[in-house]
């Protein structure tokens, strides 16, 4: 793996990412496929209408289903979806928190109970790196403890000490696979986490860092309760802390507001399931703000969804068209409201980098603010 640092403008930074499968071009968005599927959108979709370099899977859906040993056999996620671009996997930490009802931590790891049939199982840092060498994925996440907020600082504590223990266990479990040769284009990012605590996401930070080299970093453990405020606070104390020649990962966010701002203090890659997930309740993204599509206003709305994307589904479609189809439960609704939020995000992204690079970006986040009547954050 490669991450060249082109140039910084404030503390945004431009960089590419080199992997097996591919260029990425940061900062960059990836679009979550936890299933190894982007909900509503297939294989032409991601690579004509989205041009997405990365896309996200995740270790604990996959390994219940299909089976991480099965999609193995299949060649990897790869040789499984047929995307040749690049992929990265979640570890399970966030399951363990989303699904916190059927989970249970301890020293060695945590013990799943299958949301899909009941059964038990236990994740290890190492386990978690054997299914995720199966999956053959570019970038894969250790397992790490991931605490919602707010929380008791004796358990962020605990979370943050945790999270190290199993990092170093993955990368001493990791390195051992390289030195026989084995997940040589299998790159290990660490996850910062710590709460809203300066403190403690210093602590982390250092732990982690001293450990070894790690690929990558992500900060995790946000965007789980926190007001904006305190994330884009903690985040502006937590970028200083990484390696400035290694990429930097912000976990699960978010929306627009949020890409820009973290953007704005350092950060290069994001996910979140917010576009889908939106697209599919109506709720679509333009440069000039939210508009849910399916309000009584848009019903003669000839007008693409949003004046300035360049979209597929901006180029073909009307808002009457789109709101038609959604108030009538037609499937295609979904994906051609995914292909749109999706392209935005994109192109969020890849204007911000394209401002970086002019040393412009103090003008482009004040316009993306100024668009939506919005004071910067």
């Amino acid at each position: 793996m490669n991450f060249t640092l082109h140039i910084t403008d404030g503390r945004a930074r431009a960089a590419t990412l080199e992997l097996a499968h591919g260029s990425i071009p940061t900062p960059i968005f990836m679009p979550v496929g936890t299933q190894a599927s982007v909900k509503a959108l297939d294989h032409t979709d991601l690579l004509e209408h989205i041009d997405a370099p990365i896309i996200l899977g995740n270790t604990y859906h996959l390994y219940l289903r299909p089976g991480d040993e099965n999609i193995a056999k299949l060649g990897g996620l790869h040789g499984f979806t047929k995307f040749p671009r690049n992929f990265l996997t979640d570890s399970g930490g966030f399951q363990a928190f989303s699904l916190n009802t059927n989970t249970k931590h301890s020293e060695e790891g945590i013990i799943f109970k299958s949301h899909i049939d009941g059964s038990k199982h236990l994740f290890t840092p190492e386990k978690v790196l054997e299914i995720e060498y199966n999956l053959n994925s570019d970038i894969m996440m250790v397992l790490d403890d991931l605490v919602g907020l707010p929380a008791p600082r004796e358990r962020i504590k605990e979370s943050i000490e945790r999270t190290t223990r199993w990092a170093e266990r993955s990368l001493l479990f990791h390195q051992a696979q390289k030195e026989q040769g084995k997940a040589l284009t299998n790159h290990l990012f660490a996850i910062v986490q710590g709460g809203t605590d300066v403190e403690f996401r210093e602590i982390s930070s250092k732990a982690l860092v001293g450990l070894g080299e790690f690929d990558g970093f992500a900060i995790g453990g946000l965007a789980v309760g926190e007001p904006n405020e305190e994330m884009y606070a903690t985040l502006e104390y937590t970028t200083p802390w990484l390696p400035k020649h290694k990429p930097r990962y912000l976990m699960g966010v978010g929306t627009p507001e949020d890409i820009i701002e973290a953007i704005d203090r350092g950060v290069d890659m994001f996910d979140c399931v917010m576009p889908t997930r939106n697209a599919r309740n109506g709720t679509l993204f333009t440069h000039f703000g939210k508009l849910s599509i399916k309000s009584p206003r848009y019903k003669l709305d000839e007008n693409p969804i949003d004046s300035e994307c360049d979209c597929y589904t901006c180029k073909h479609h009307s808002r009457a068209y789109l709101n038609h189809l959604y108030r009538s439960g037609e499937f295609s609704y979904f994906r051609l409201a995914s292909i749109h939020n999706l392209r935005y995000y994109l192109n969020l992204v890849r204007g911000a980098r394209e401002a970086i690079l002019s040393r412009t970006w103090a003008e482009y986040r004040r316009q993306f603010y100024a668009k939506r009547g919005a004071d910067e954050a």
